[in-house]
């Protein structure tokens, strides 16, 4: 069954997994301590989850806010990045104790996974993350996920946990993720404007509904505006997945916005295979190659990207890495794991089959990317 509107996520027979992604701001005073009785009022809506026959992960900001507290670190732990990781080191015994003593109020078990970016990523660790995480939830815990910011550096991290909690849905075979903002949900404008109209429901993302979003992040606390949500909705959206905006700071935000029908639905508008998704949902990007009009057309009808159709490469990429297919405009097309390096393309590129093989003295491969490993945006 469909996800179609705010009401499907507290139905068991539509939304079996639900993966709620809770950010720093709600979670974490401007104090630096934690919001105890929104908390518990979040926590008691999953505990009536888990009594309609739901299973849900959830997906926790706040190790660097609680830590820099404690440590009493300056510009809430963000003014380096080793304050900053070292507040996450901090932070993430106090963030685990607080999910997991809250939890075991209301007789649920919490688990904890730190992820970093390679770890979803990489196909290995991505399939152990997914097959811990899946064992967890049919134990009957509740696995409280976060980015681990201790390690983490801006090269080799999401910097989101919306984009993050798109990917552990993936991970988890979720059916809905459900966000939880400081707005109401998506609108036509910035919701400061006056006039600004709440979108309920959205079936595809388009350059339209992107232009709707602001990049912002109100709280000054967390790491995400409202185009990283819908970059965490295309990447669910890949997996079949459906993800909901919804304001978070209300006491028992769930039950509210559901009450008050406030919120805004991404539905689901393809499937792809399990490898697609996760290469679809893939962040770490190592280069670009830019293709014409007809190789483009053709990639949208199931081809393999030919070095025929390509003319222009950038980016430093070996054989295997990630890499984006453009259009002629500069618009990301799709994406895929390159059969050759950045220096091969280049030398390759704009030729046939014959040509290549003199160019390169040794029998081509059949494509720059198989259509078994390239996946339309």
């Amino acid at each position: 069954m469909a996800i179609l509107h705010l009401d499907d996520l507290a139905d068991a027979a539509t939304t079996k997994r639900l993966v709620v992604k809770v950010g720093s701001a709600l979670l974490v005073g401007s104090d630096g301590q934690p919001r105890r009785e929104w908390l518990a009022g979040l926590i008691e809506e999953v505990a009536e989850m888990a009594a309609r026959g739901q299973q849900v992960v959830i997906v926790s900001s706040g190790a660097i806010a609680l830590g820099a507290a404690r440590m009493g670190l300056a510009k809430g732990g963000r003014a380096s990045l080793a304050d900053a990781q070292a507040a996450a080191s901090v932070g993430q015994i106090a963030l685990a104790g607080l999910w997991s003593a809250l939890l075991q109020d209301r007789g649920l078990g919490a688990a904890q996974m730190l992820v970093t970016l390679g770890d979803l990523e990489d196909r290995r660790r991505y399939l152990n993350a997914a097959s811990t995480l899946g064992r967890l939830l049919e134990a009957g815990f509740v696995p409280v996920v976060n980015e681990n910011d201790s390690v983490a550096t801006e090269e080799i991290r999401f910097g989101d946990n919306d984009r993050l909690a798109a990917r552990v849905a993936q991970a988890a075979g979720a059916d809905a993720v459900l966000l939880l903002s400081d707005v109401d949900g998506l609108f036509d404008r910035n919701p400061a404007h006056n006039g600004a109209v709440l979108i309920p429901h959205v079936d595809g993302i388009n350059d339209e509904i992107r232009a709707m979003a602001d990049a912002g992040s109100a709280s000054g606390m967390g790491s995400g505006g409202m185009t990283s949500k819908l970059q965490a909705a295309e990447i669910a959206e890949r997996a079949g997945i459906a993800l909901a905006i919804i304001n978070g700071t209300r006491q028992r935000p769930i039950s509210a916005a559901i009450a008050a029908g406030l919120g805004t639905v991404f539905r689901t508008q393809r499937r792809d295979a399990g490898r697609k998704a996760w290469l679809g949902g893939r962040l770490d990007v190592r280069g670009r190659l830019t293709v014409d009009d007809g190789c483009s057309a053709a990639l949208l009808t199931g081809s393999s990207l030919l070095a025929a159709g390509i003319c222009a490469v950038d980016g430093a990429f070996s054989r295997g890495d990630v890499v984006a297919v453009c259009d002629g405009a500069g618009k990301t097309v799709a994406q895929g794991l390159a059969e050759y390096s950045a220096d091969e393309c280049r030398a390759i590129m704009g030729m046939r089959e014959a040509a290549q093989h003199r160019q390169l003295g040794y029998a081509p491969r059949p494509a720059v990317i198989h259509r078994d490993h390239l996946v339309v945006l």
